[in-house]
C-alpha cells in the first residue's frame, strides 16, 4: 500500500497517566446530590497499589473490620452497634453488618420470654453505619456528628437474637458542612426492617 509510513504514536508521560487515573476515579465516585458541597475524593482510607503498566493507582477502602469502625466512631459497648462494613462508597453510601446476640444487655429487659431489639437502637444502628460516611466527607472539619431529626421512619418486622441485620445508608445531602440528611434501609434475610430518613447536626 502507499502513502506515508506509520509513526510511532508518542506515549503520556507519568505525570499524565496520574491526572488521568486521578480523573477516572473522581468522575465515578461524586455524591449523590447536588446539594453537596462536598465532591472531591478523601483519600484518608486509601491503599497505593500497582496497575498493570506499572503506574501506582489510589484504591479506596471499601470494607472496614470492627476495630477499623472504631477509629471513626466514638461508640463503644455497649453502644457500638456496628460489626463490619462490608461497603463503602466516599460520599454515596455505607452498608454496613449488625449480628444480633442474645447477650446484648437490652434483651434482659425487652422482652424477659420473648427477646426483641428496640426499635431505637436500630435506627441508631443505621446511624452508625451513615457516620462512616459522614466522618469521612474531605474539606469538613472534625468533630461529633450527632441526630438532628429522624423522618419517616418505618418498622416492617421484629429483629430478633439470631438476625443478621444489613443497614444501608445512603447520603442525600449535605448544607453548609454542618447538616446533612441520610436515607437509611435495614433488612433481614432480604426482608425490610426498617426505613427512615435520617437528619444529622455537628457539634463542636
Amino acid at each position: 500500500m502507499g502513502g506515508k509510513p506509520l509513526q510511532a504514536v508518542a506515549q503520556p508521560d507519568s505525570k499524565l497517566k496520574k491526572r488521568f487515573v486521578a480523573f477516572y476515579h473522581t468522575q465515578n465516585l461524586q455524591p449523590m446530590s447536588t446539594l453537596t458541597e462536598v465532591n472531591t475524593l478523601n483519600t484518608t482510607n486509601s491503599e497505593s497499589v500497582a496497575t498493570e503498566n506499572g503506574l501506582d493507582s489510589s484504591i479506596v477502602k471499601s470494607t472496614f473490620t470492627v476495630e477499623e469502625i472504631q477509629e471513626l466512631l466514638p461508640h463503644r459497648y455497649p453502644f457500638a452497634l456496628v460489626d463490619k462494613i462490608v461497603d463503602y462508597v466516599p460520599g454515596v453510601r455505607a452498608v454496613g453488618i449488625k449480628n444480633v446476640t442474645f447477650n446484648e444487655p437490652h434483651f434482659q429487659g425487652h422482652f424477659p420470654g420473648r427477646p426483641v431489639m428496640p426499635g431505637v437502637l436500630i435506627v441508631e444502628a443505621m446511624a452508625q453505619v451513615g457516620g462512616i460516611v459522614l466522618t469521612q466527607l474531605p474539606d469538613i472539619e472534625k468533630g461529633l456528628w450527632m441526630f438532628a431529626g429522624i423522618d419517616k421512619v418505618k418498622f416492617r418486622r421484629p429483629v430478633v437474637p439470631g438476625d443478621r441485620l444489613l443497614m444501608t445508608v445512603e447520603l442525600l445531602w449535605v448544607k453548609r458542612r454542618r447538616f446533612g440528611k441520610m436515607q437509611a434501609i435495614a433488612e433481614v434475610d432480604g426482608q425490610k426492617a426498617c426505613e427512615g430518613e435520617l437528619m444529622f447536626s455537628m457539634v463542636d
